[in-house]
């Protein structure tokens, strides 16, 4: 299976493709850095990555920016960069690349328990993390010739939390989300949200 992995270079990212490129030929493409890249913000960048990759049986997104900070702080270009990058972006991914997905192949997208878990300084990401929800579910009664879209929607990881010098013990550890990608590409479902939650044991 041919898998374009976009959003590599990040902590999910490198557990996701380590996780694939054990049976399958993943194709790794970063934002900045990387022999491919492409800036999701731009429909241009997006649809050179296309034209350069060719067809593929499947596209993970771990890509997308959000931004922290209250409702009375946060400014306009806080919201936009939600809108333009998490949301917008990964839309226009899935856009694009209907063209290149073989026939049965799957895409998947990235959200987040931000709408789920509502907390104060998270009102940008809760927004957008929703509407890539709302639009993996809506976009699954439109797709045809077999092909199918998910979105995984993790909680916060260890090793962020890790980065941050805070407690990480209620994160989830980035190689558990990376089985929910696999699931999502093999368990044949299609609308469905993810929910990378840890494990409560």
């Amino acid at each position: 299976m041919k898998i374009l992995a976009i959003g590599a270079n990040g902590i999910i990212g490198q557990a996701v493709t380590r996780l694939f490129a054990q049976q399958h030929d993943v194709i790794e493409v970063g934002h900045s850095t990387g022999e491919l890249t492409v800036d999701i913000e731009d429909s241009a960048s997006i649809q050179s990555l296309f034209e350069r990759v060719g067809s593929v049986d499947a596209i993970i997104c771990m890509a997308g920016n959000g931004e922290m900070g209250s409702i009375a702080e946060m400014p306009n270009e806080g919201y936009q960069t939600v809108l333009s990058n998490k949301l917008m972006g990964q839309v226009n991914l899935v856009r694009f690349g209907l063209e290149y997905l073989n026939d049965g192949g799957s895409i998947t997208l990235t959200s987040g328990q931000a709408a789920n878990h509502p907390m104060p300084g998270t009102a940008a990401i809760a927004m957008g993390v929703a509407g890539v929800n709302a639009f993996v579910s809506v976009a699954a009664l439109e797709l045809d010739k077999g092909k199918r879209i998910n979105a995984v929607s993790p909680a916060i990881v260890k090793e962020t939390l890790e980065q941050w010098g805070v407690d990480s013990s209620h994160g989830i550890a980035a190689n558990d989300v990376a089985r929910f990608y696999q699931q999502s590409i093999d368990e044949g479902k299609t609308g469905h949200i993810y929910d990378a939650l840890p494990s409560l044991n």
